[in-house]
């Protein structure tokens, strides 16, 4: 067996409710002045009062960021770092979805006192260091995984996407409350789930730093997503379904921060940079077409996911593989998401930017089971478009 590396949060707690876990986590640790980093729209539902509460519970003060946006830009971290720095926080709480939780997780380390790195030092894999502030994550979608990696991704320029990943952005505490995920509305819970689904067959498939425990990890994400996607699709009321997606999407998330997502990720993430269509989306949109390339030299791994799913399924590696497309297809379908690039009026000429943006996505494609060449990528957006 190949030498590997695990790692993951240090404190999960899940369960319907389970947000009156933080009281005591506040109290624990004795914090003063915590930052709660959102976005505009949760705060409009009120669905932060929960937090507020606690936070007058305890007895402490507190400030809001709340200026978050899907792609969080290098200047609203720089933004939310000032912030947070003038209100002299103690620790940083991250509620809501994965560009809130991204945000959160490097205002922790920009705003530590003694922290002497800039945002521009962190870029790349292992750059960022310790020290940082004291971090939670409470998701409100089951989708990104988010609070249980070690990344954040920051839009840089116009366009691109770049990572941060470092051991050292792994919350000190993730609490997943389906509560929270109650409202979400369809088409972003599909959209989610779909995006957690990608992260859970990515992991399984990666082709560098793929380990029994990412295996273990991906096989049940796919697992739960895969039994309860459908009913939260049906009945968003449905908690216990809720809650169950917000554990395969965090076992999903565990599974590719060790044993990092590929293609389907590099392709979306042009579609997200210029053309600002959710990550999620992004990943459904792309995915069928992945999948079918990568077919060639994954079929033994797709066969593997396929009879998991589904242990009725028989036959040959290339029959599985096949079935196993087919039943992504289907979710893509119920999903009702708009997956063809015209939907979106992309100008055709733009595929070939994208492909090229896609293939600066090194970080991501040594990942991918099947080498891609410009080429590739560009086919793929073309299958897509019409």
């Amino acid at each position: 067996m190949n030498r590997f590396q695990f790692q993951t949060v240090p404190n999960i707690i899940s369960g319907l409710g389970t947000i009156e876990e933080l009281k005591a986590i506040i109290l624990n640790e004795c914090f003063k002045h915590v930052l709660l980093v959102t976005d505009q729209g949760l705060i409009d539902q009120g669905l932060h009062q929960t937090i507020l509460n606690i936070f007058k519970d305890c007895q402490i003060n507190y400030a809001i960021y709340s200026d978050v946006v899907a792609d969080p830009s290098d200047q609203i971290i720089l933004n939310a770092v000032a912030f947070s720095r003038q209100e002299h926080i103690d620790a940083v709480i991250g509620f809501g979805g994965g560009s809130s939780l991204d945000v959160a997780k490097l205002i922790a380390i920009l705003s530590h006192p003694e922290q002497t790195q800039s945002l521009a030092d962190l870029y790349g894999v292992n750059q960022a260091r310790a020290p940082r502030l004291p971090l939670i994550l409470i998701p409100t979608t089951a989708g990104t995984g988010s609070e249980v990696t070690p990344i954040s991704i920051v839009t840089t320029g116009e366009t691109t996407k770049t990572g941060i990943v470092s051991p050292i952005l792994f919350a000190d505490t993730t609490i997943l409350d389906a509560t929270f995920t109650q409202k979400l509305p369809r088409h972003i819970t599909a959209a989610t789930g779909i995006d957690a689904m990608v992260h859970a067959i990515e992991a399984y498939t990666s082709k560098i730093k793929k380990n029994p425990y990412s295996d273990m990890l991906a096989k049940q994400a796919l697992r739960l997503l895969n039994a309860n996607l459908p009913k939260v699709l049906a009945d968003g009321s449905d908690l216990d379904a809720r809650q169950n997606m917000l554990v395969g999407s965090m076992l999903a998330g565990q599974a590719f921060a060790n044993a990092p997502v590929g293609a389907v990720h590099a392709l979306a993430y042009p579609l997200g940079g210029h053309f600002h269509i959710s990550h999620g989306h992004s990943n459904a949109m792309v995915l069928t077409e992945v999948l079918k390339f990568n077919a060639p030299v994954a079929k033994a791994l797709y066969a593997e996911l396929m009879t998991w799913l589904d242990p009725r399924s028989k036959g040959c590696h290339d029959g599985l593989t096949d079935l196993f497309i087919d039943h992504f297809n289907n979710h893509l379908t119920l999903s009702q998401l708009d997956l063809k690039l015209s939907a979106f009026a992309i100008p055709e000429h733009m595929l070939t930017i994208m492909a090229e943006d896609a293939m600066k996505q090194t970080r991501l494609l040594q990942n991918n089971p099947r080498e891609m060449q410009l080429e590739d990528a560009y086919n793929i957006y073309q299958a897509i478009y019409a």
